[in-house]
């Protein structure tokens, strides 16, 4: 049987990603910069995690640059995925914390030195904070 490739995607467009943006232009590229691609990884991470310091982080930048490149001239397409982006991590730590207090988290627990078991922990008090967090 001859091998065949997967049929390649066309590139995302606005319709098709609501993460698509238009990346901030610089007129003088500097090695370890804001590059495209690391500005594009930069929101993914955003859309992840719903952290800016924790996103600029992961792709090896700060948090104060990634808000200085948000207030670029011509950043307008990096904002509004910018603000997705931080309502998807946002969304998706709530949903990661919510089946955290609702079907718990294992904790090994160990006796003289040597893991015995594990006991399944409930964080009810999380629970708690988010029930509240959602009647405001």
């Amino acid at each position: 049987m001859p091998h065949t490739s997967p049929a390649r995607k066309a590139p995302l467009t606005r319709e098709d990603d609501p993460l698509f943006f238009t990346p901030v232009p610089f007129a003088v590229k500097r090695f370890g910069g804001w590059t495209p691609d690391r500005q594009r990884q930069f929101i993914y991470q955003l859309s992840r995690i719903g952290v800016v310091s924790a996103a600029a982080k992961a792709v090896g930048m700060s948090r104060d640059s990634a808000y200085k490149l948000r207030g670029r001239k011509g950043a307008d397409s990096f904002a509004t995925a910018w603000d997705m982006a931080l309502e998807m991590g946002h969304d998706n730590a709530n949903e990661h914390a919510i089946t955290r207090a609702i079907e718990g988290y294992i904790v090994p627990y160990f006796y003289g030195g040597v893991m015995r078991g594990e006991v399944r922990r409930y964080d009810n008090r999380l629970l708690f904070a988010l029930l509240k967090a959602r009647s405001k």
